[in-house]
């Protein structure tokens, strides 16, 4: 998985409307109406890094359930609600929200350093080492800011991603 992905804080209305969208076509069009909002929806872009992230939150691997909530729930682990495999919606409503951000706080450079040489090397495929280390964990800091904003205002949060 080597696309670019983005965290969207939304609210509850937007929310709602993604979970009773009838089918993948009305959900990319929520989407997109995110993106493309006039007044902006705070976001977060984690570009390629978003896959070493969840990796090194979890137990190494990309999965959508593998890990321990609430940290494998900062990228994958919401309510999946676009079904085909072509692209990646993830939802978190506030509480989980807030989960995650209470638990990203204490995972520092260390900590995260230790996930990511948890790495399933062969599994990851990309350039694994001191560089994209770098670049995962500059990335992953501002995961942590969005997260706090987020938790602060009571905001959902979908991830997406498309493949």
């Amino acid at each position: 998985m080597g696309s670019l992905g983005v965290h969207f804080a939304i609210d509850g209305e937007t929310a709602t409307r993604l979970l009773s969208a009838d089918g993948d076509a009305a959900v990319m069009a929520i989407v997109t109406g995110i993106e493309e909002a006039p007044d902006g929806v705070d976001h977060c872009d984690t570009d390629k890094a978003w896959d070493a992230i969840h990796r090194c939150l979890t137990d190494g691997l990309l999965g959508y359930d593998n890990g321990d909530y609430p940290l494998n729930a900062a990228i994958l682990g919401g309510v999946q609600v676009h079904e085909d495999d072509d692209y990646i919606v993830s939802l978190l409503t506030p509480d989980r929200v807030r989960d995650v951000a209470e638990a990203l706080v204490p995972v520092d450079r260390d900590r995260l350093l230790a996930g990511y040489r948890a790495i399933d090397v062969e599994d990851y495929g990309v350039n694994y080492g001191a560089d994209d280390f770098e670049y995962t964990w500059a990335n992953f800091t501002d995961v942590v800011a969005f997260f706090q904003r987020a938790a602060h205002d009571g905001k959902h949060v979908i991830f997406t991603v498309d493949q």
